[in-house]
């Protein structure tokens, strides 16, 4: 076969998803060790720091135990469905990965309609939930499945709405085009014209990656753990992997859309994309480790009386501006 009849874009999709595949990794990795030490300067927690050099090797331990631990099928359990979860909930991130522009010329996939591809392949996340609860054979597992259920339904709500706000100003759902259009300096970005569309974004963020204070369809202290109770070594892993990658998508999404996406002062490029994003992600790792978890009533009460009113109003007003 002639690899020079090989098109340019599947080479560089290709290309892409390998690169995305050790990003996604290497990223977990480290924010596991950084979530470790967030817990650990917040609550006072000295075990992120016993092992190893400031509790570096920490990590690998719980890699290799991760790892180490055998899979176990639960009894009356529909295997079939019970593995699909881990993978189903894994997989899809990689697809929202690739319209995600880290510099000018730094993206999978060029396409004008990456916001739609995104928000298509987020909704499989919460069918994962579901199907891992309800093929557990597990009333924890069930619960946590319904409550996964109920939450992503009403966050991805407000969600969507508030993206559409920004999608209206640019006329466009092109996540390249939006970067683009906006300046290098902060009373340039898109956070300044839509605060409201970037604070309902992020709480509706931190709903739909189960963050704490939501992280409800998990509830330790109630369900076990929720969805992936029966879940042991890889199975749990993937899961665990998941979260993270979703953590970098919805950071991604919001860095795109609301602050100025690969621009900043003096050179635009990855370093200023990747920066806004890992400052995102403390922020959620700083919530998760302050705030305690809300009850589930407050939840979707949270939602279906503030956040999907405002976002409403916020859509609303923006078209009228922008018709005017």
């Amino acid at each position: 076969m002639d690899i020079a009849s090989i098109p340019p874009e599947l080479i560089r999709l290709a290309l892409g998803l390998v690169l995305l595949a050790a990003f996604v990794g290497g990223n977990a990795t480290l924010l596991v060790y950084v979530e470790r030490k967030v817990a650990g300067h917040i609550q006072r927690r000295p075990g992120p720091f016993e092992v190893g050099p400031h509790g570096i090797l920490q990590t690998v331990a719980d890699a290799v135990k991760l790892v180490g631990k055998q899979l176990l099928t639960p009894r009356d359990a529909d295997r079939f469905v019970f593995w699909l979860a881990p993978f189903m909930a894994f997989l899809p991130v990689f697809v929202m990965f690739l319209p995600i522009p880290f510099a000018p010329n730094l993206y999978a996939l060029e396409t004008n309609v990456g916001v739609i591809l995104i928000l298509a392949f987020a909704g499989l996340g919460v069918l994962s939930l579901c199907l891992a609860g309800w093929a557990s054979n597990n009333k924890w597992g069930l619960l946590g499945a319904a409550r996964a259920v109920a939450q992503s339904v009403g966050y991805e709500i407000p969600l969507l709405l508030s993206v559409l706000a920004v999608c209206f100003m640019h006329g466009s759902l092109d996540l390249l085009t939006i970067s683009k259009e906006q300046g290098a300096w902060p009373w340039q970005w898109n956070v300044v014209l839509q605060p409201v569309a970037f604070v309902i974004y992020f709480i509706c963020a931190l709903g739909e990656t189960n963050r704490a204070p939501f992280d409800l369809p998990e509830g330790e202290s109630e369900l076990t753990a929720g969805f992936h109770t029966e879940y042991s070594g890889m199975g749990f892993g993937l899961f665990f992997l998941a979260e993270y990658a979703n953590m970098i998508v919805v950071s991604s999404v919001a860095t795109v859309l609301f602050l100025g996406g690969f621009n900043g002062p003096g050179a635009p490029g990855s370093w200023w994309f990747l920066a806004k994003v890992y400052a995102l992600i403390l922020v959620m790792m700083w919530i998760r480790w302050t705030y305690p978890r809300v009850r589930f009533d407050q939840l979707l009460n949270l939602n279906w009386k503030w956040l999907v009113p405002l976002a409403t109003i916020n859509l609303l007003a923006t078209a009228l501006v922008m018709k005017l």
